[in-house]
């Protein structure tokens, strides 16, 4: 068959052979398609599915390639002049191409091809098709919303291409799974596409009748545990017996007899029990009222842990656990001897600031330990829900405590260590500002009478002893950070991380695998920091050395372990660097560490300007503008004899550099551009340059000496106003680094420039 046939086109609705539809059209296109079809093409019509139903104007390029030929069995004109028609689907067909119909252009005409092969049913056609009338019965007896009506259509002699199309037709299918068979021509990938559908149409129906059951099932046991409940109270109440509640709501009582809190909260808990006592067991509100009142009474109003307080013995703890940190362990044992002479004395609120691996949140725990207190931590980084800290109000579902109070109850006294991690990653927001409520928490003139939305009633907090920690001071709000006690962990040298990992890491990952000790020289140490770490903490110094001691375990290494084998290549080789002309070098450090930055400098024909890269802020953008007037104003450059623009480029990628202190390294780095004079590669600079020349001191400089011994710096140019410093700085290092204090820009010049 090969004919020219009109095409209708349906978007919600689909149409398959043997499946009846009733249409009412509303539109004056589909009405003329239909009044042609009776008229010129003997009540045939062609009805297709656009590829995208979203399309409101398809194209002809939208339009499929297959369809379904239909006739129109009748058509009914209603009295709003509408359509109303019946379509029955008669065979799939393949579209050749679209056209316009001569006549009217408004419609759209199709080529069609039906592609038939009489043969005869195959054994594996005649399997499907038993297949699928099995499954179609099984079907039919599960569901108990599907009529039985399709049995009476199939008959012995019906062919599986029919079979296929009425199944389909009878199913509830979504539209899109209904186009999959409209255009599918093969009835036997068509049958096979059905019995997989109809067995997870299966496996759904029994699974809703199974969670059905299992719902009825709970409700009855709901109801039948009720009915034995009240007969059980019953019988008891006949028998003078008291029920379970009854001996419950006793104990309650008695606790709260025990209770050395003010009459005002033993009056309250007494009528949340009245309450808890005439609320029926089968309210749902009776568990709310248990949970407040359990929790309630686990508050460790007058439970304290006895507290060390002997030097010697919190000395012990504290120096077998961490390795240096005097200025945390003698504020601690400052503390405790005081303590000892004055019980009413305020704890402090310490603040550890450090770079991540430091040993912050260990040390906490550490202090907890040496002073015999329990202790929990709570970290806030990101935190911006404020009732996180301070408990939800018991009207809102689920509500329960804030962590302040979920801390006492799980240690089970009112004076341990509560560490609050990272709290300069706080978040304010619309949910509330964390902060400010951690000010009530903190303030020993607020936190006496601190309240718990939920638990509603004061708790006295003056004898926990809070640590907070951080990576940024400036990260923390001022207000906050005004009632801090500030203790700052330095950054490690190597040869502290070489102690650290010698006396600490490594007994404590043998013992943690069940071993005495292992050969690892202190020079290998030293190898392995150097070469296969770059960190301000301990961290992966910590883990690298985890893998090198599984290693030697595992394959059973009794001699000195070859560090290149189990660890591969070093990752930081340290190799003398050579500066060019305009090249020096500066420090720079951020809350994650410090780094040796390199400075460039180089003239650009024909730029007129200056450009500067890299990854720095506002800050030091405005320094280099100071440190170019200054240089132009001494005659340091001379920008007459040349039309050569400026391109400064500061080698950083660990962190964002700001801040005034590399100003001094980008005038030297200029100086040695304009007089043609390389810098040492071992000399770098600290200082910031004002307009006069005068060299102003820096923040850190116990961080930034570190890091520039650490990076094989062997000259430091210093400002003189921080010479005051010197003694925070490791003696070791004051002897191996030559630090240089200077106080104005002509003196570093007249020693790198003018001297060689």
């Amino acid at each position: 068959m090969d004919k020219n046939l009109p095409v209708l086109l349906l978007k919600k609705l689909s149409l398959l052979p043997t499946q009846e539809v009733r249409l009412e059209l509303n539109n004056e296109l589909s009405e003329k398609i239909i009044d042609k079809s009776i008229s010129t093409f003997d009540k045939k019509i062609i009805v297709i599915l656009p590829n995208n139903s979203l399309e409101e104007s398809p194209t002809i390029t939208d339009l499929p390639e297959i369809g379904v030929l239909a006739q129109v069995k009748s058509c009914v004109i209603l009295p709003n002049k509408n359509y109303r028609i019946v379509l029955r689907g008669l065979n799939r067909i393949k579209i050749n191409k679209y056209s316009n119909y001569k006549e009217d252009k408004s419609i759209l005409i199709a080529n069609i091809k039906r592609i038939f092969i009489e043969k005869e049913e195959t054994v594996e056609q005649k399997a499907l098709k038993k297949k699928i009338i099995s499954l179609l019965n099984k079907y039919i007896s599960v569901s108990s919303q599907t009529s039985n009506s399709i049995l009476s259509k199939i008959k012995d002699d019906i062919t599986l291409d029919i079979l296929t199309d009425l199944v389909v037709n009878f199913l509830k299918f979504p539209m899109e799974k209904k186009l999959l068979y409209m255009n599918e021509f093969d009835e036997t990938l068509r049958a096979k596409m059905l019995i997989k559908d109809l067995n997870i149409e299966l496996e759904v129906i029994e699974l809703n009748n199974k969670i059905d059951e299992e719902i009825r099932e709970s409700f009855d046991n709901e109801q039948k545990e009720y009915l034995i409940k009240a007969k059980i109270d019953k019988l008891n109440e006949e028998l003078g017996i008291k029920s379970t509640k009854d001996s419950e709501v006793d104990l309650y009582y008695q606790k709260v007899k025990d209770l050395n809190v003010s009459d005002k909260i033993k009056k309250k808990l007494e009528n949340e029990i009245s309450k808890y006592e005439y609320t029926p067991s089968n309210n749902p509100e009776i568990s709310v009222i248990r949970n407040y009142i359990d929790t309630f009474l686990s508050l460790p109003f007058n439970k304290s842990s006895k507290e060390e307080t002997k030097e010697e013995k919190i000395s012990k703890v504290l120096n077998a656990s961490h390795y240096k940190m005097d200025n945390v362990k003698r504020r601690i044992i400052e503390y405790a001897i005081l303590k000892e002479k004055n019980k009413s004395l305020e704890n402090p609120i310490i603040c550890l600031i450090g770079a991540p691996g430091v040993g912050k949140s260990t040390i906490a725990m550490a202090i907890a330990s040496s002073l015999k207190r329990e202790f929990y931590k709570i970290s806030v980084g990101g935190l911006n829900d404020s009732a996180e800290l301070i408990g939800h109000r018991r009207t809102y579902l689920g509500a329960a405590p804030g962590k302040i109070i979920e801390a006492l109850i799980k240690c089970g006294n009112n004076n341990p260590v509560i560490l609050i991690d990272e709290v300069d990653k706080m978040v304010k927001d619309y949910k509330g500002d964390p902060a400010s409520v951690l000010l009530d928490i903190l303030d020993p003139n607020l936190n006496k009478e601190f309240i718990d939305n939920y638990i509603e009633e004061p708790f006295d907090l003056s004898n926990v002893l809070f640590i907070l920690t951080a990576n940024d001071i400036d990260g923390i709000p001022a207000v906050l950070r005004d009632r801090l006690e500030i203790i700052t962990l330095d950054n490690y040298t190597v040869f502290d991380k070489k102690e650290i990992a010698v006396n600490y890491l490594i007994p404590d990952i043998c013992k943690k695998y069940g071993i005495r000790k292992i050969n690892l020289t202190d020079d290998e140490v030293l190898s392995l920091i150097k070469e296969y770490t770059s960190e301000p903490g301990v961290r992966e110094l910590e883990r690298t050395l985890d893998d090198i001691i599984r290693y030697m375990i595992i394959h059973n290494i009794k001699e000195e372990p070859n560090l290149k084998e189990i660890l591969g290549k070093p990752k930081f080789i340290y190799k003398e660097p050579h500066n060019l002309v305009g090249e020096a070098n500066i420090i720079g450090v951020s809350p994650l560490g410090g780094s040796l930055i390199k400075i460039s400098s180089i003239m650009v024909p024909m730029m007129y300007d200056s450009n500067i890269t890299g990854n720095i802020g506002e800050e030091l953008r405005d320094s280099i503008k100071v440190v170019q007037s200054y240089l132009k104003s001494n005659n340091y450059m001379d920008y007459k004899k040349s039309t050569n623009g400026i391109h400064i480029h500061f080698d950083t990628h660990k962190f964002k550099l700001d801040g005034s202190s590399g100003s001094l390294g980008v005038a030297m780095s200029l100086c040695s551009l304009f007089s043609n004079k390389q810098i040492p590669s071992d000399i770098a600079f600290l200082g910031s340059l004002d307009l006069y020349g005068r060299i102003l001191k820096v923040a850190r400089l116990r961080d930034k000496v570190i890091t520039a011994y650490n990076n094989g710096i062997k000259m430091l140019f210093v400002p003189l106003d921080n010479k005051v410093d010197e003694d925070d700085i490791p003696e070791f290092i004051l002897k191996e680094l030559n630090i240089i204090y200077v106080s104005s820009f002509e003196e570093v010049y007249s020693l790198i420039i003018k001297k060689k």
